[in-house]
């Protein structure tokens, strides 16, 4: 089983010498940070709650465990590290890094030089598709000078003439970098298809021979693809939609244990209670306990 080290409770560490700029919605002010920032109302165009850049000191650490939204930061200088899959990734200049909602969220700062990343914050309505799709990687490559300079445009936009036009170009191009990175393949792949197909029909009992046939190619080409593209394989992947989709389920209604685990592909709700753990560090039933649902 997958070990979630302290990250039962939800940690902000800024220690002395972190400092951040950006901007956020008007009805983004649950924390000091947030509330000293200046007012965008052109970001609710995108869904964006606030978008900025953090110089983070040694000893910065973030863990949300009942994060909600969609949360897309690329890194510039310095180096992070996130969990991904159950597992510390490192997070070096010129990698992006896309967490969907719904999941255990944890990334701080490692070694002795400040890491300096952007990011974008999404939010994420019920009911409604998260940025992060079925193919889209969660840490990958990425070219942060055009989001750094679209973020900074918006900044200075803000603090100074606040034009709703120029506000808006700025937003677009920050919207439009982070699809970038979430919709890597082209509309019409093979690839991208057959996944999306999985993740409409996860209750379908899915094995390596039936995704690869879904994707027309071979068992080894899937397994060699999904390792490039997810750093997972075919199955991984599988499971991580399967929890992806449980974790909303879980949130956002209150289906029985079952339902939810049978919606998922998953005849035992003991065996899914299990893979549920494995997965995002948490019981099922902990999990909606935090969001104060019924089980």
């Amino acid at each position: 089983m997958l070990k979630f080290p302290a990250l039962a409770r939800d940690v902000t560490c800024h220690p002395k010498g972190t400092r951040l700029e950006g901007v956020r919605v008007a009805s983004e002010n649950s924390t000091a940070w947030l509330r000293e920032m200046p007012v965008c109302a052109v970001l609710a165009e995108r869904q964006i709650l606030h978008t900025g850049q953090m110089y983070a000191t040694p000893g910065y650490r973030i863990v949300r465990t009942c994060q909600k939204v969609s949360y897309f930061f690329a890194t510039l200088s310095g180096q992070g590290r996130v969990l991904v899959n159950g597992r510390w990734q490192p997070c070096r200049p010129g990698t992006g890094c896309l967490l969907p909602p719904y999941i255990l969220e944890s990334f701080e700062q490692v070694g002795q030089e400040p890491w300096v990343f952007v990011w974008v914050c999404y939010q994420q309505p019920r009911h409604q598709w998260p940025i992060a799709g079925a193919t889209s990687p969660l840490l990958g490559r990425f070219d942060v000078a055009p989001l750094q300079h679209a973020i900074a445009g918006l900044l200075a936009e803000c603090r100074g003439a606040a034009s709703p036009a120029l506000q808006h170009h700025s937003v677009e191009l920050i919207h439009g970098n982070v699809v970038r990175f979430a919709n890597p393949l082209p509309r019409d792949d093979s690839f991208m298809l057959a996944w999306e197909q999985v993740a409409k029909t996860l209750a379908k009992p899915w094995t390596l021979s039936s995704l690869a046939a879904a994707a027309h190619c071979s068992r080894e080409q899937l397994r060699q693809r999904s390792l490039e593209m997810f750093g997972r394989s075919p199955m991984q992947q599988l499971t991580h939609l399967r929890m992806q989709r449980a974790a909303e389920l879980l949130a956002s209604s209150d289906d029985k244990l079952q339902v939810v685990a049978a919606h998922v592909g998953y005849d035992n709700p003991f065996a899914f209670s299990n893979a549920f753990q494995r997965w995002t560090g948490l019981r099922p039933s902990h999990f909606r306990a935090k969001r104060g649902l019924r089980s």
